[in-house]
């Protein structure tokens, strides 16, 4: 919470080594301007993120989590980010069954070179999940 009293929700960025956690820190690079409650977790690829994980990064508090991997057809390891995705529609059925909903989750692609499509990204659900609240499993 801020000194206004405003809601700061904690997400979680799973990110792909390769692409989005380069965007992240091409957007430092740049002195870019992006919300400060993002905890990037580092991945080798996207592919490489499990349901599971995204489930206990909500368990452990997570008011958000979103997914970044390499563009479309541009994945370093060929399948990994359409793996990803697959994942991450089953991920926001299972987060509609149990009453947390799927708007708290969300996949994004991005290249190495996209610094300020990271930083809008942060912003985006950022602004998302400030609009929903927090977690009703927050602090459970």
């Amino acid at each position: 919470m801020t000194s206004e009293n405003q809601f700061e929700p904690e997400i979680i960025a799973f990110s792909c080594h390769y692409c989005a956690y380069a965007a992240a820190d091409l957007a430092g690079i740049m002195r870019l301007q992006y919300p400060t409650n993002i905890k990037l977790i580092k991945l080798p690829c996207s592919g490489t993120v499990d349901i599971l994980h995204i489930l206990n990064a909500f368990e452990q508090g997570a008011d958000g989590v979103f997914v970044a991997g390499c563009l479309r057809g541009g994945c370093h390891f060929v399948e990994g980010n359409n793996r990803a995705e697959r994942r991450i529609e089953r991920a926001k059925d299972i987060l509609d069954k149990v009453g947390l909903g799927k708007d708290r989750l969300e996949m994004f692609f991005m290249s190495s070179s996209e610094g300020p499509r990271f930083a809008e990204v942060a912003r985006e659900m950022t602004d998302r999940i400030r609009k929903l609240g927090p977690s009703p499993i927050r602090g459970v």
